[in-house]
């Protein structure tokens, strides 16, 4: 910057500070000026937060939305068109309703339903992506371009204006050290830069039908999503409503539980102690193994002949009280218990005594 421009920037601040601080009054604009650069800052403010709320309703999810940008921004570096659109929640919850759905299979009604749901919320996927897509044509473009363009000029004007006011104002202020035909310049900057931005600013307001052409874009492009996602809903409801009246007019099955688990008891060389033979449900098992019982003791070694002393009396005793026994069967074998899962490791050497009761 020149020694003069240097100058005239440090008068403009000079008149500012002025202003500001000293309370000097500047030049006043007219009336028809001032409302019009109202209603100018007006649109301006309405344009840029109606841009960011429309996105905001179009993608609501914030973090995806950020993610978008990144990815939009990568590509243009890549030299890319464009990324990645935006994951719609519809199209989300459709392809859960289906997974689930084949997996529980043509038998459940519930399975078949989740897969017509989650077609339907497909397609709703699909009808609010070219909702995106015109309403980003058709309103936000548009408006972006107003936004970016127009309305950036006419800030450029208004900011063009105020510098040379201050100019006008720091120059009429010091009459005594300004010369005539420099104050008749700075004036005519002056008027000159207010008559531009008085026209841009008129012709931004006087076109504001083009707003309201992107307005009517958007709500036909709303009404159109919302008629072909109305279409959709009708056919999922009677499709549902009929699979309800088919269900309801098939007889109800009933439950038929399966024949619980019998038990068997005998003899086995690998017994040990726990219960041997059971079967699966429905198998019946053999006439000849109904009417057994097994019992199986471990007796220490050192203590076996008193035991089987005793138990000569037990089976007298047994076959006394108990008038259907027809037979008892007392066989004895000698097994080392280390490592059984029953009796502990240090058990020793014991002997197996197994009694069968045949009963009638």
């Amino acid at each position: 910057m020149s020694v003069a421009g240097l100058k005239k920037q440090f008068h403009k601040a000079t008149q500012r500070v002025s202003e500001k601080v000293g309370g000097a009054e500047g030049t006043k604009l007219d009336v028809d000026f001032t409302e019009m650069e109202k209603r100018v800052d007006t649109t301006a403010r309405a344009v840029l937060d109606i841009m960011t709320k429309t996105t905001e309703y179009l993608q609501p999810n914030p973090a995806t939305r950020a993610k978008m940008s990144m990815m939009s921004s990568m590509s243009r570096m890549r030299g890319q068109e464009k990324g990645p659109g935006y994951t719609q929640t519809e199209t989300i919850l459709g392809e859960s309703m289906q997974r689930f759905g084949r997996e529980l299979g043509d038998y459940s009604n519930f399975g078949l339903v989740l897969i017509d749901v989650g077609e339907a919320m497909r397609e709703l996927g699909e009808v609010k992506d070219a909702l995106d897509m015109e309403v980003k044509q058709n309103f936000i473009d548009p408006m972006q371009n107003l936004h970016e363009k127009d309305l950036r000029e006419i800030q450029h004007h208004l900011k063009k204006l105020e510098g040379r006011r201050l100019d006008f104002d720091y120059k009429k202020k010091r009459q005594a050290k300004v010369t005539e035909d420099e104050l008749k310049a700075a004036l005519e900057k002056f008027d000159d830069s207010k008559e531009v931005a008085e026209q841009s600013m008129f012709n931004l307001l006087e076109s504001d039908i083009e707003q309201v052409s992107q307005l009517a874009a958007l709500v036909h492009a709303q009404l159109q999503y919302h008629t072909r996602s109305a279409e959709i809903l009708t056919q999922l409801s009677s499709k549902i409503d009929e699979q309800i009246r088919d269900t309801s007019t098939k007889p109800r099955k009933e439950f038929i539980p399966k024949p619980r688990t019998s038990l068997d008891f005998s003899i086995s060389e690998n017994h040990n102690g726990g219960i041997h033979g059971a079967r699966s449900p429905g198998e019946a098992p053999p006439a000849a193994r109904r009417h057994k019982i097994l019992i199986q003791l471990f007796i220490v070694k050192e203590h076996f002949w008193t035991f089987i002393s005793s138990l000569s009396i037990f089976c007298q005793s047994f076959k006394t009280h108990f008038k259907n026994i027809c037979i008892i069967n007392f066989q004895v074998k000698t097994v080392t218990m280390q490592n059984h899962k029953i009796l502990p490791n240090n058990f020793g050497l014991v002997s197996s005594a197994y009694i069968l009761v045949h009963l009638k």
